[in-house]
């Protein structure tokens, strides 16, 4: 009782109960709509909302019956009451901590739909395209059978192609196709090059993945800069000659080093330098590069070399990061240590975090199996909620108290050894690692002990199969080794999943050019299915010979494979192919979806999915995250981890305690300890570092607040130059502005020193390309006011001229000019400011020694660089517009 007066989110999760109450009710009746009935209800709910009758909140409960309904008709699937729980909190701004295996992607649908009904924009993003266009393809048919559009974007698609998909009712996109389609857009020249609508409504699914682990790292648009130096490999070489601990000292906790007085001199001498220091010869940080490249970036695990080329893996999800680089020239001093083609320098030409991008929508809500252990930072961050949603069924997984081991080694050997016994009773195991330098060495472990297993990691080559692999993690026997990319958005089926068994027998017939029997017999076999007849068998020649007589491809699959879906979604032309093929194919199917059933019982007598953990990760929200994997729908299941000394995480952050108790025991290696006492001091270490990190992104949110401010004010000043018809007012403004600093610099100057009305009047001479028929004395003569008006109309007499000039030499084509010289002048003055925004924010540190504080000295040193950014635009637009000059032909 008092947790549900004191706990908020337990008061909000009792009345959601309430709202799902009504919408069960509702059931029975939309049951009765025929199609045509639920579709128009669309229409009534968006006429109601556009006459101001209803708002968006009296609907939810009419809108999410009839996605209910609808959902139930298109996917065969009848959406949970939980899973209108989590909706309800997604409608309501909140984030739902909702249990792998939930049904989060269905459970979007609902506030998708809900909100859509403004007209307004409403994006759905995943982490990754293959996620974004699979959630499309499920849940297209419920949108578009309600009469909503929706669209997809995807790597390689073409500005109009995003637009057109874009301007859909709901748009599904991963984080950074979005974040980077929003900075290409404010970078661009005409009002064509613009592909979103004004931000509304966002879901966020795997939002804890996004907003948290990837909040330090922002989006970077680059351009090309200097040429790559010699001196990377230079300074590649002298890293090698430094020795650690006499030379440089290695700070692991906060991934940085430092050069003692005698690497400094050691340094100096090598280069043949007085200084690396100097700021006309800096050596620095290419040597300090070139050590965090040596020390602090392994190869496997922070990037992997593929093609001659470094592709970083992000340390959170363990997935590649194509396209992105380190800054500040990391990249090519790692480039220098694996020794590949050093590409050249870049400079910034747009940036944001995803703190500040996301805080673009109006409204803002995601979706996570783990959010629970970050809620201050997303409250703090983002005013986010975080709604913790009640499983469907109980659950009844066990996690087991980690076993803690005195080094590598022996841990290692306690896994192989786990799944050798795990895989001789049948029982599925799924291994987390952290590195695809670890899942390498389990797999060669277990090859050795010839157990049969996948392996997923970061190497593209593993990937692609990554869906169906995880999707069949559930058989039996099943080993899968997968780093923490392995899984996002798949669930684990006890048994194995049906639709990825068909999917794979289909692709196998449309490879083949001729069928026997032997072929039938080694595909069943490699398929693993119960109780093999000949009834399958037949079906299966049936359904390769129709394959082969209707010359159907591998881009007939996807119909193929997706047959269960309502006739009505299906393109007239296929419809005929649909029916014919749907007998054959739903005979194959529930065969095969018989056999995952019975082989889903011998898993569930045998325990269920055994997770393995074999490294903690700094926040327990990744590990979670991996428990997660099992105990879904209410299977059983159990997981463990098994950790030693040795792990990475006990040498960025030493546990002293835990070594003293190990070594006071004098336990042999291959003993483990267990005990709940290590655990709660692990736990402890754990939140000291998830502590860390929040105060590391809170710290960069702080710092990028500064920059934000600017970025809009300057976004605004660009979007408002390509949508205005008539850049007459801006000119002007410009130009006032720019005769009015130089009149208070050079004539009404406070401080007479500082007067000069001669270098006054040179500058407007040059400025207004007239004759001023004034002088000196005569300027003095006139009142300040006076002095103000002559001269601007001065400049609008001169503005006005240039004007019909150009118009005399290129006909309608001043605005387009007047454009380009506006936008041009203002990304030029940009490109300079982030620059000198980075050396700020670099050096700003040092000023703590002085007693003052960095951020407010920060905030204070941008504003005098963003206001004299301004100033120099201003000039640069009048001085290049006035001063152009155009042959005549």
């Amino acid at each position: 009782m008092l947790q549900l007066l004191f706990d908020k989110s337990e008061r909000d999760l009792r009345k959601y109960k309430e709202y799902v109450k009504k919408i069960n009710f509702l059931e029975s009746t939309y049951s009765n709509f025929s199609d045509s009935q639920l579709k128009y209800k669309t229409s009534t709910f968006k006429e109601l909302l556009k006459n101001k009758q209803a708002n968006l909140d009296s609907l939810l409960i009419e809108a999410f019956a009839v996605v209910r309904e609808v959902t139930k008709r298109c996917l065969n699937l009848r959406i949970f009451d939980v899973q209108l729980i989590g909706g309800i909190a997604l409608h309501y701004g909140k984030i739902s901590e909702m249990r792998t295996g939930e049904g989060k992607t269905l459970c979007a649908a609902l506030p998708a739909y809900l909100n859509a009904l403004t007209g307004e924009s409403v994006h759905i993003v995943t982490v990754n395209d293959y996620l974004a266009r699979r959630d499309y393809e499920q849940l297209k048919p419920i949108f578009i059978s309600l009469g909503l559009s929706v669209g997809l974007i995807q790597e390689g698609m073409g500005t109009q192609e995003r637009k057109r998909n874009y301007s859909c009712d709901i748009t599904y996109v991963t984080n950074s196709q979005l974040g980077f389609d929003y900075l290409r857009e404010n970078m661009a020249t005409t009002i064509e090059q613009i592909v979103h609508r004004p931000f509304s409504y966002c879901i966020v699914d795997e939002i804890d993945s996004i907003l948290i682990d990837e909040a330090r790292t922002p989006l970077i648009i680059s351009g090309p800069g200097a040429e790559p130096s010699t001196r990377y490999s230079m300074a590649n070489q002298l890293a090698i000659e430094l020795i650690e601990g006499r030379d440089y000292e290695v700070d692991k906790k906060n991934y940085n080093i430092t050069l003692t007085e005698q690497g400094l001199l050691f340094c100096e001498k090598y280069l043949e330098v007085n200084d690396i220091y100097d700021i006309y010869n800096p050596w620095a940080s290419y040597i300090l590069n070139a050590l965090k490249a040596h020390k602090l970036y392994i190869r496997d695990r922070s990037y992997i070399v593929k093609d001659e080329e470094i592709i970083i893996v992000d340390e959170n999800t363990g997935r590649i990061m194509i396209g992105r680089r380190w800054s500040d020239g990391l990249h090519q001093a790692i480039e220098a240590k694996e020794n590949v083609r050093i590409q050249g320098e870049t400079k910034t030409l747009a940036s944001i975090t995803y703190q500040n991008f996301f805080l673009l929508y109006k409204k803002l809500s995601g979706m996570t199996g783990t959010a629970k252990t970050e809620e201050i930072e997303f409250e703090k961050i983002y005013s986010l909620e975080v709604q913790v949603v009640p499983t469907n069924k109980p659950m009844i997984r066990k996690d087991y108290p980690d076993l803690i081991y005195k080094n590598q080694a022996s841990k290692w050997k306690a896994v192989a050894n786990e799944c050798y016994d795990m895989f001789h009773i049948g029982r599925p195991i799924l291994v987390g690692t952290t590195s695809v330098e670890q899942s390498e060495l389990l797999s060669s472990l277990l090859q050795e002990y010839k157990i049969p297993h996948n392996l997923l990691n970061a190497k593209p080559e593993n990937t692609i199969r990554e869906a169906e692999i995880i999707a069949q993690a559930g058989r039996l026997s099943a080993i899968t080794i997968a780093t923490n990319m392995a899984g996002r958005g798949t669930d684990i089926i006890l048994g194995g999943n049906p639709d990825y068994i068909v999917k794979s027998l289909i692709k196998n017939l449309l490879e083949w050019d001729h069928i026997n029997q032997v072929k039938i017999n080694n595909l069943l076999k490699s398929l693993s299915l119960y109780n093999i007849n000949s009834i399958i068998s037949e079906k299966i020649t049936q359904l390769f010979h129709y394959i082969e007589s209707n010359k159907l491809n591998l881009q007939d699959l996807e119909l193929l494979t997706n047959l269960k879906q309502s006739v009505s979604f299906v393109e007239p032309n296929q419809t005929l192919l649909k029916y014919s093929l749907q007998e054959l194919y739903d005979h194959i199917y529930n065969y095969i979806n018989e056999s995952t059933e019975e082989e889903k019982k011998a898993v569930l007598k045998l325990g269920g999915l055994y997770v393995i953990g074999t490294e903690r990760h700094a926040s327990r929200r990744i590990d979670n995250q991996l428990r997660g994997r099992t105990g879904r729908q209410g299977d059983p299941g159990q997981s463990r981890f098994f950790i030693s000394l040795d792990d990475s995480l006990f040498q960025r952050f030493p546990v002293e305690k835990l070594k003293s108790i190990l070594n006071t025991l004098q336990l042999d290696d291959d003993i483990p300890i267990e005990s709940p006492l290590l655990m709660s001091t692990l736990e402890g270490s754990q939140k000291k570092i998830e502590s860390y990190y929040f105060d590391q992104r809170k710290n960069i949110f702080e710092y990028d607040q500064v920059l934000n401010k600017q970025r809009q004010a300057i976004y605004a000043e660009r979007r408002e130059i390509l949508e205005t018809k008539n850049l007459d007012l801006f000119i002007l403004v410009y130009g006032q502005t720019v005769i009015y600093d130089l009149i208070d610099a050079y004539v009404t100057n406070p401080n007479k020193s500082m007067r000069n009305i001669d270098l006054f009047l040179w500058c407007m001479q040059n400025l207004l390309g007239l004759s001023l028929q004034l002088s000196s004395d005569d300027v003095k003569a006139m009142p300040n006011d006076l002095i103000y008006y002559y001269f601007y109309q001065q400049f609008i007499l001169s503005y006005k001229i240039k004007e019909i000039y150009l118009e005399f030499v290129i006909p309608e084509a001043t605005l387009e000019l007047e454009r380009f010289y506006l936008l041009s002048q203002i990304d030029n003055a940009w490109t300079e400011h982030l620059q000198k925004m980075a050396s700020l924010m670099d050096s700003v540190g040092w000023r703590a020694y002085g007693q003052e504080d960095p951020l407010i000295e920060y905030k204070s040193d941008a504003f005098k660089l963003f206001i004299i950014m301004t100033i120099n635009i201003r000039q640069s637009v009048i001085y290049s517009l006035l001063g152009l000059n155009l042959a005549l032909n």
